[in-house]
């Protein structure tokens, strides 16, 4: 049994010397830190707790590196908002959207007028903004849908909500996209 009065360096050397309990007290003592950090981030409790969980995996498996010129929890907690910040940014990636390509299709063949192909492209950047400027589940269901071009029934697996609440949120999103774009009269 690991004492817990002992430095975060002294555990992470029992760590290292086979000592599982010593990496329970270092976690037992970060916790709370570093779950309110992935909270901020996040935005839900439930990917906090993923964030968390490989960060303390990924903390682990570089102890050997961990200089301990610092508490445990600081480092724990900056290798948590790096993971966090790597989802998030892919969160905003939407492939459907490849700004840099020309329109797909007849319009886009070598007959195709360049103000059009332009004036395709900043329609596109719009999109991918208004997009992301979604709240978080409305924009998952969105890209799923259209991008993952997975069902209704497929989204609520996926996303574990049910099937009436992934409809829900498609519509939300939809409208206010339309709204957005000046498709729809603000009602």
């Amino acid at each position: 049994m690991a004492d817990v009065a002992l430095p975060d360096r002294s555990l992470a050397d029992a760590v290292l010397a086979g000592d599982g309990d010593a990496y329970r007290v270092l976690v037992e003592r970060a916790s709370d830190t570093v779950m309110a950090t992935c909270r901020r981030l996040m935005n839900d409790p439930d990917e906090a707790a993923d964030v968390a969980q490989d960060a303390f995996v990924q903390a682990y498996r570089a102890l050997p590196a961990w200089r301990g010129d610092g508490p445990f929890g600081s480092w724990v907690r900056r290798i948590a908002m790096r993971i966090a910040f790597a989802r998030l940014r892919a969160r905003r990636t939407l492939p459907l959207l490849d700004l840099d390509r020309d329109d797909a299709g007849p319009a886009a063949d070598s007959e195709a007028a360049p103000e059009r192909l332009v004036l395709g492209r900043e329609s596109r950047r719009e999109l991918v903004a208004l997009i992301a400027s979604l709240p978080e589940a409305h924009r998952r269901v969105v890209a799923l849908r259209f991008v993952g071009e997975l069902s209704i029934e497929e989204i609520a697996r996926a996303t574990g909500a049910p099937e009436g609440t992934v409809k829900s949120r498609l519509h939300r999103a939809l409208a206010q996209l339309r709204r957005q774009l000046g498709s729809e009269p603000i009602a």
